[in-house]
């Protein structure tokens, strides 16, 4: 009985050093995954396109230079922070950041880390997105007719030239956006209306 008595005082204590580790060990995980705001695991990145409403084209960096005239080859790697909307805009070829300097000007930029580059989403209720400056309040990207950037001092959310829809590219499925990218038609409705249902046979 002796044995037995040692041998439970000794898995308890045990048990309960374990518990301590654990516990230790998850607030240690906390607190490294959530006092740096650009710790990598709190972002997600996504490649898409950026189709313009007035163009009719794609966003494009090229090196320094941002327009709206890209072609299906366009492609932007977004870095999206999980806790909300701040997005960081890169082009896929040329490896530069979208970014709006203090006299409202779009300029490719190597390095994306500053306030400058960064922007936050606004979804519209025309299913269109907005990117406004998280530096510069009220302050908008956003392209004319020809494909050129408009200074951010003269845009606003309501002009079409800052309206702009994601596009998964072609032959790059992400069943994690899928659903944001799909636009449903009335073919498509019709289609799934006329699709046997196998439980009913």
């Amino acid at each position: 009985n002796n044995k037995d008595g040692v041998c439970n005082v000794y898995i308890i204590s045990h048990l309960r050093t374990e518990s301590q580790q654990t516990t230790a060990d998850f607030r240690f995980y906390i607190e490294n995954h959530t006092r740096n705001p650009d710790d990598l695991s709190r972002k997600q990145v996504r490649i898409y396109q950026l189709y313009s409403r007035t163009t009719g084209k794609h966003v494009q960096i090229l090196g320094k230079k941002v327009n709206a005239n890209g072609d299906d080859g366009a492609l932007l790697v977004v870095e999206t922070e999980t806790f909300g909307s701040h997005i960081r805009i890169k082009g896929k070829e040329s490896e530069h950041y979208i970014c709006m300097n203090e006299k409202g000007k779009i300029v490719g930029r190597p390095d994306g880390r500053k306030q400058e580059c960064v922007f936050v989403e606004e979804f519209l209720e025309n299913n269109y997105t907005a990117l406004v400056s998280a530096k510069y309040k009220g302050w908008y990207l956003g392209f004319n007719r020809k494909g050129r950037p408009k200074k951010g001092s003269r845009t606003t959310q309501r002009q079409q030239e800052v309206h702009f829809m994601k596009r998964q590219p072609k032959g790059r499925p992400d069943p994690l956006e899928e659903f944001r990218f799909t636009t449903v038609t009335k073919r498509t409705r019709r289609a799934r209306r006329l699709k046997p249902n196998p439980k009913r046979n």
